[in-house]
């Protein structure tokens, strides 16, 4: 399984797209461990959104959707 998960800075309110294979709550774990270097500087996060594919071609389609302007719109209703 792949997941396409969205965290949330919980000091800048900043969003954070991402790809897993990992289980959204582990990679939520090493992000806020400061996995890399976007996320040392704004941590800690929350999950707030995760999204489940069979395929990672798929998962990665939806993951680059999400950081377009139209992506960032639909992702914003779908946290509404």
């Amino acid at each position: 399984m792949f997941y396409v998960y969205v965290l949330k800075s919980l000091v800048s309110g900043k969003k954070y797209v991402g790809l897993t294979e990992s289980l959204p709550e582990d990679r939520l774990k090493q992000h806020n461990a400061g996995s890399n270097v976007w996320s040392k500087g704004h941590k800690p996060f929350e999950l707030i959104y995760t999204e489940t594919f069979s395929d990672k071609q798929s998962a990665r389609k939806r993951e680059l959707f999400f950081k377009t302007g139209q992506g960032k719109n639909t992702l914003d209703n779908l946290l509404k």
